[in-house]
Formats: C-alpha cells, structure tokens, sequence
C-alpha cells in the first residue's frame, strides 16, 4: 500500500510540474552577472575555459537571464522553438564568456521564456546593456575583501532606477559569486521576490580581473 500511495504521490508532482512548467508562463526575470575571476580560479582554468585565458580581463558577464515565479523558478519547459545553431551561440560568447555556456542556459532556462533561440539571446544582450556596470568594479587592480552591502551600493550608485531589494549578491567558497538583478519582461528594475532575495553574509574575495 505504501509503494502504490508512493507511486501516486509521484505521478502527481511531475503532473504539477509539467502544468507549471510551461513556455512563457512566468513572473519576471534574474539577470545574473558572473564575476569571471572567481569562477575562473575556482573551475574555470582548471577545465580550460577560453573565457579565463590570460589577458582577456574579463570581469562581470552574463551568466543567465532566468524566468521566475514569484515563488520558485521554471527550468527545461517542452517547447517548439528550435534550438540554436553553433554560430548563434558562438556568437554569445562576448557577453556569457563561452558559446557552452550560452546553450547551457537557452536548454534550462531560455526554452522557459516562451521565445525563440534568436530572441532569447536579443534579450540577454538587451538585458546586459540595460544594467550600468559599476566602472570601479570593473576597474579593480588588486584582490580585495568587501561586504555584500558595498557591491550593492556601486550598482545603486551607477543605476539610481533600482532598488536594494532587486539586487541579490551571491558568494562561493568565500569569494564574489554573482550580482542577479530583478528584472520585469520588459526589462524594468523590480524587486526581487523573497526566495531570491540571498545575499552572501560576511565579507568575502573579490579577485582583480586578470
């Protein structure tokens, strides 16, 4: 009996989250900025990304831009929109440091935005260029240890539009993870909802660019 009660119990969350899940049916989005020389030195070189070969410099890039609910996020949604070719996510590569990145993304989340391959990448760049990247992060030529709080306050320096609550501040292995903003779909600052709302405690590393 308890096998049988199991079963179902399964059967009726995968069709919750199959009638969820759905191309287009969604609140707002994230856009997360990555900060390449973290990822860099905690994977990135070790697999032999191009997007961390010395002197490319790279410091925020476009790690994703993520369909929301205002409880929870959608990922890998059925739809009929073709799937990019290689050039197009080459071609991504100046925004989201690699073309694998760039289909990672379109696969899990950008199949969830209801739009094409094409458009979805339109959108991430329009999306990245709407956002004021905080030139004295950018500009960083040593290490340095800084709180959640003041990278918060260089974004709402260089973008008066936004809110704290729109920015969220992650960390990993205690150095600068990414700055997601809150974004509506047509690409106006929001706040966050509460479960995207995390910010790194403490202060952590920030890795210069290099």
């Amino acid at each position: 009996m308890k096998t049988i009660l199991a079963l179902a119990a399964l059967v009726l969350s995968a069709s919750i989250a199959d009638a969820r899940d759905r191309a287009g049916q969604f609140d707002y989005y994230v856009l997360s900025l990555s900060w390449s020389p973290s990822w860099c030195a905690i994977e990135g070189r070790e697999e032999g990304s191009d997007q961390c070969d010395a002197g490319r410099r790279l410091g925020f890039t476009v790690h994703g831009l993520w369909p929301q609910y205002e409880k929870g996020w959608p990922s890998d949604c059925r739809t009929n929109a073709r799937d990019p070719s290689r050039l197009e996510t080459r071609e991504m590569a100046d925004v989201m440091g690699s073309a694998g990145l760039a289909w990672y993304q379109w696969k899990k989340h950008g199949r969830c935005s209801g739009l094409s391959s094409r458009d979805y990448f339109t959108l991430i760049r329009r999306a990245s260029d709407s956002v004021n990247l905080p030139k004295v992060l950018e500009r960083l030529s040593k290490d340095v240890n800084l709180p959640s709080r003041v990278i918060e306050d260089a974004f709402l320096e260089s973008n008066p539009e936004m809110r704290r609550d729109g920015i969220t501040v992650t960390c990993r292995s205690r150095s600068l993870q990414e700055v997601r903003i809150c974004l509506t779909k047509d690409l106006e600052p929001r706040d966050c909802a509460p479960d995207s709302r995390r910010d790194c405690q403490g202060s952590f590393l920030m890795p210069a660019p290099r």
